[in-house]
């Protein structure tokens, strides 16, 4: 297992993708290391898979973040909270889990359970009750925690639809910061809470061939997500330490090798493609590690 300290910082990919089931890219969720804390912004598919990866047991997660409630960022919310309660291979969960986000959350952890009654009911004879029960909230723009110096932030982003609150996510300890920007289109909102962050994770979505030459879908798309080069005034404006572009939805002929070059028209900063299992440190240095292994 991974074992960190309170002076840790750490972000780890878990996931990269979008809809498209691909098993080189699972669907998006991260994990933040921080103080000795271990934290998971959104689960989408494959997020279980990808923490057994890493062998970290899902028993050892302090929190879940949700930036939106589209079925990519939540779908592997029950594999991981259920078959955390279990605890195969690892310990098992034997507290409540809290979770973080927009409004409907808290319906959505109120229901889960009654969805699956059965299960949870004939398990809690033989696991821990208190490790199935979730402990929901829900958020606006702000601080939504902080306890033992770590800070986490939510700011509203503008992912498109109509009633669909989205929020990216900033976490600050011991003078060092991340900036996750959930899912959204050019934002105004995030340049400012992503202001002297180390790391800036944003979405990016590209078009080429004949996807490029359908308006209604570049329309579509653009009022929901970010292209390079309007990621490259983001970053330019921000100037992090490192850039880094998660959840990677592409379309036609668009490859992840083609978005760096796209990016420069408008920044000349550091700045990566992320891959699942992704992992950078936050020091007085960034590092970088790839996965070794099959992913």
């Amino acid at each position: 297992m991974t074992q960190i300290d309170e002076n840790t910082f750490r972000v780890t990919l878990l996931g990269t993708g979008a809809p498209p089931p691909r098993l080189d890219r699972f669907g998006p969720s991260t994990l933040v290391e921080v103080g000795g804390q271990k934290f998971i912004f959104d689960a989408g598919r494959g997020a279980m898979q990808r923490l057994h990866q890493l062998a970290i047991p899902f028993s050892e997660i302090d929190g879940l973040f949700l930036t939106h409630h589209h079925s990519d960022h939540v779908v592997g919310f029950v594999d991981l909270w259920l078959t955390g309660w279990i605890g195969r291979p690892w310990g098992q969960r034997a507290r409540s889990l809290p979770v973080f986000g927009p409004v409907g959350t808290r319906q959505m952890m109120e229901h889960l359970p009654l969805a699956f009654h059965v299960d949870i009911r004939v398990r809690s004879h033989s696991y821990p009750p208190d490790g199935v029960k979730l402990d929901a909230h829900e958020i606006r723009q702000g601080v939504v925690f902080e306890r033992d110096g770590i800070k986490i932030s939510a700011f509203e982003v503008d992912h498109g639809g109509e009633e669909l609150p989205a929020y990216g996510y900033r976490i600050d300890y011991q003078g060092r910061s991340a900036v996750l920007s959930g899912d959204t289109t050019f934002n105004e909102n995030l340049i400012h809470h992503a202001q002297g962050a180390d790391l800036l994770v944003h979405e990016v979505t590209a078009l080429a061939g004949a996807a490029a030459e359908n308006p209604q879908q570049l329309k579509r798309i653009g009022a929901n997500h970010t292209t390079p080069d309007q990621a490259g005034v983001v970053f330019a404006r921000v100037r992090p330490k490192l850039a880094v572009y998660n959840h990677l939805l592409l379309f036609g002929a668009a490859r992840p090798e083609d978005l760096i070059p796209a990016t420069r028209k408008n920044y000349d900063g550091p700045l990566v493609v992320g891959e699942d299992l992704l992992q950078i440190d936050i020091g007085a240095e960034l590092q970088i590690k790839r996965f070794v292994g099959s992913a």
